[in-house]
């Protein structure tokens, strides 16, 4: 039986909804938008499930249930490649990335000359700014094979007999990405940390110093443990993006000689989408990615919420 609810328990709602009344109101255009712009296109999944046909109704298609799914796991192989790329790729960056970024908050933090410390900062900061379009423009004039700055001085230097091919060959994709995720993000992670230790009590730097403690002692046991929440909290929240991709990046990075080791799911769900006009195809891939990022981030926040007691929800 489902238990009533009592007048008073309701009254104390509604006296409550009245006093944050002002702040709801404020609230409202943001969750409105939200509504609008994240989950009613989510209705969009119903194709996934038909037969849609492009120029017709959302819903006028035949349903054929979970063949679209079937088709991607029984008639074509190239989710493992797909998957693996993925994957390879998105984890490489997140423990690259944020221990990089927790050492260079410490660091900067450290720095005896503040305005120095500053300027690291900013700098640091500023490739999260950059566009993937100018990004790539400067690594085709850093590392073209005939033309490129690099290429030509190594090849100088007697270092090397020829340009080495970093945007078309195969080998490199992996490391060419991890990398520039990492130059365009750390700075943008550094921030988060810094903020994290700016909180930090200074009586505990104090104490610490009163018991002589030395500058490594101090970092070693009151910024590193004073990070690991921040740093936990961020790991789950990247781990929803494990199967998840900048198009745009991907989009200028792939080309016909690297796509085996660049393809990954969010351009696999363009190619058949909008190439291909195959959306309840693409639709339903892009369903199973969802799935398994919400899958993964309830797995990862368990996981962290019983080692260091730490959780998002």
């Amino acid at each position: 039986m489902t238990k009533a609810v009592s007048p008073l328990h309701a009254n104390k709602l509604l006296k409550r909804i009245y006093k944050q009344r002002h702040s709801l109101i404020m609230l409202m255009p943001a969750f409105i938008l939200t509504l609008i712009f994240w989950y009613w296109p989510l209705s969009g999944w119903y194709i996934a499930f038909s037969e849609y046909k492009v120029g017709a109704g959302m819903f006028s298609g035949a349903l054929v249930g979970f063949s679209n799914f079937i088709r991607l796991f029984s008639e074509s192989s190239d989710y493992i490649y797909l998957i693996r790329n993925t994957v390879v790729m998105n984890v490489m960056t997140i423990v690259l990335n944020l221990p990089l970024a927790g050492v260079i908050a410490v660091l900067l933090k450290e720095f005896v000359w503040k305005r120095g410390s500053k300027i690291v900062q900013a700098v640091s900061f500023f490739p999260y700014f950059i566009s993937w379009v100018i990004t790539y423009s400067l690594i085709l004039s850093l590392f073209s094979v005939n033309s490129g700055a690099i290429n030509l001085f190594l090849i100088d230097l007697g270092v090397i007999g020829k340009g080495i091919n970093l945007l078309g060959s195969p080998k490199y994709s992996w490391g060419l990405i991890i990398a520039l995720d990492a130059w365009k993000y750390t700075g943008y992670n550094c921030i988060i940390f810094l903020s994290t230790i700016s909180g930090i009590p200074l009586e505990q730097y104090e104490a610490a110093e009163l018991d002589g403690a030395s500058r490594f002692q101090k970092v070693l046991y009151i910024t590193v443990p004073n990070l690991i929440p921040t740093l936990c909290v961020l790991i789950i929240l990247n781990s929803g993006y494990i199967l998840s991709s900048n198009l745009e990046q991907f989009f200028i990075f792939t080309n016909g000689t690297n796509w085996e080791t660049m393809e990954v799911l969010d351009m696999y769900i363009y190619k058949f989408g909008l190439k291909m006009l195959r959306f309840s195809y693409a639709t339903a891939v892009g369903i199973v990615k969802s799935m398994i990022s919400i899958t993964m981030i309830i797995i990862v926040n368990l996981v962290v919420k019983k080692l260091n007691n730490t959780s998002i929800f």
